[in-house]
């Protein structure tokens, strides 16, 4: 087997890297050989979404950092979606709020000791973010050092998955010299990860070195060469063209020409969805979202657009999230929708802002179908389109209509709670949508205070239904991911919540 579906990691990291502690290439350039690399070469990965904050944790970064194993939570995600041994080798719930974890040996790249106190600091740090990580919108918690190797974490209500919430790629442990007093993380040298980036320039490269005192054993590779590269023909042509081993999320207009052995397609728990802005504009007017939901049909877009590499909708969680077809609860209480003279006459000629973003180049082609949609119902419509680096501050800001967005709905925590609350609660931190509803806030919190699994599931199902109600997000399709790896490459992980793609094992045959 040439890929592996094991979960992984966290991430985070910062300042300057300590002699001795790397692999001695620092990047581009020679692949690897001789004796400081062991004979192991370096892997070359293009990545499609450039850093937004250089690579801070407390921003979408935090997945990047997740996938080339740079750094690491107190947990991580098992294939299964349960919450395996990270950086904590061991814990126990002492209460409803109260839980202790007990510490690995394990050190941070740059050379200093993980221990009680440096776990309490990163943790303070995320709680603290001018941004808080997405993964702390629905709960506070409070960190403190036992003794040397035991961390006790309590929270301010009762938290039943707390060993998955560690595992988000936001709360990943870095060293205390990775937080500036300023506020900023710069990742580089300070996580517990397989890699140490050495360098980061812009939004275009990274460099990665092998982590010789990484706890889990000796890298395979000698380090990572990454490029960013927004555009997914232009990703796909490097696949093909040899200038890079790995290249992630391959457009599905390019997948069929890519040769069999190295397209790997990868069950995603991945929703592309019609978000409407409920906070300011025209989808303030329930009627108006209404008509939109009854003008877009997202099925059409599976063959169209995503070349057979899609679902059809079912709601906010699709095939990938096995159990949520069992628990789905009937959607009831919808407003009525506007006719095509009533949508005329309330826009008044406004042109629907629609926005979506390049770095995945099916979300323009959609957008481009769901504009001729809405425009049958009546409404004008204006395209959007940039890179997501260049409109995320616009999007949280509401400057839009509606927005063609690809979300990963279980990949702050595995637990598809964390997510409904950061993008659908009325004090979600990645609440696009602008949604502030009483009754899907409830739902919501039902959901959280559930600690049987079953009963969990329903009521995150009857949230779901819930949200579905207010027509502040249409579902359109459950996509299915396409990697693109090089046959020489071995031990790539196909993780349907993509928030793994390279570890310790991984590396060119």
């Amino acid at each position: 087997m040439r890929t592996t579906t094991r979960g992984l990691i966290a991430a985070l990291a910062l300042p300057p890297l300590l002699a001795g502690c790397f692999a001695a290439s620092d990047g581009g350039g020679d692949r690897g050989s001789g004796s400081a690399s062991g004979g192991a070469k370096r892997l070359r990965v293009a990545l499609a979404v450039p850093p937004v904050q250089a690579l801070s944790p407390y921003s979408n970064d935090a997945t990047v950092l997740s996938k080339l194993s740079v750094a690491e939570g107190l947990t991580t995600l098992g294939a299964d979606g349960t919450a395996q041994a990270a950086l904590a080798k061991t814990w126990k719930q002492v209460d409803d709020t109260t839980w202790t974890f007990e510490l690995r040996k394990a050190s941070f790249q740059d050379g200093t000791e993980v221990t009680a106190t440096s776990v309490v600091n990163a943790l303070d740090h995320a709680n603290k973010a001018g941004t808080k990580p997405r993964v702390l919108s629905d709960v506070t918690l409070t960190a403190k050092a036992d003794d040397a190797d035991t961390v006790r974490i309590t929270t301010s209500t009762a938290d039943p998955v707390l060993p998955l919430r560690l595992a988000s790629p936001a709360l990943g442990i870095l060293s205390a010299k990775a937080y500036a007093k300023d506020g900023t993380v710069s990742p580089v040298g300070t996580g517990t990860g397989a890699f140490a980036i050495t360098k980061l320039t812009g939004k275009s490269k990274a460099a990665l070195n092998r982590f010789d005192g990484y706890w889990g054993g000796k890298a395979k590779a000698a380090g990572i060469d990454v490029t960013w590269i927004a555009d997914g023909t232009a990703r796909a042509n490097a696949l093909r063209g040899g200038d890079v081993d790995i290249a992630e999320w391959i457009p599905t207009s390019q997948a069929k020409l890519l040769d069999k052995n190295t397209r790997h397609e990868v069950p995603s728990v991945r929703t592309d969805s019609l978000i409407l802005n409920t906070g300011g504009g025209i989808f303030t007017d329930a009627a108006l979202r209404a008509a939109a939901r009854e003008s877009v049909d997202g099925s059409v877009l599976v063959d169209s657009v995503f070349g057979g590499y899609a679902d059809a909708p079912k709601g906010l969680f699709g095939p990938g999230v096995s159990w949520a077809a069992d628990a789905r609860a009937e959607v009831a209480g919808r407003a009525k929708a506007a006719s095509t003279s009533q949508v005329k006459s309330k826009t008044k000629g406004k042109s629907l802002r629609l926005a979506t973003y390049t770095n995945r180049s099916e979300l323009p082609e959609a957008a481009t179908v769901l504009q001729q949609q809405l425009e049958k119902a009546g409404f004008t419509v204006k395209q959007d389109i940039r890179e997501y680096t260049q409109m995320e501050a616009d999007l949280l800001a509401g400057k839009y209509d509606a927005l063609v967005f690809s979300r990963v709905t279980l990949l702050d925590t595995g637990d598809a709670v964390s997510y409904l609350a950061s993008d659908y609660t009325s004090k979600g931190v990645y609440n696009i949508a602008g949604l502030k509803d009483s009754a899907v806030d409830r739902a919501i919190a039902a959901a959280a205070e559930e600690g049987d699994t079953e009963k969990r599931r329903q009521k995150i199902m009857a949230a779901e239904a819930e949200i579905l109600r207010t027509d502040a997000v249409l579902p359109l399709v459950h996509e299915r991911v396409v990697q693109g790896i090089t046959a020489d490459v071995e031990g790539v992980l196909l993780d349907p919540r993509e928030r793994s793609l390279i570890n310790a094992d991984t590396h060119l045959s």
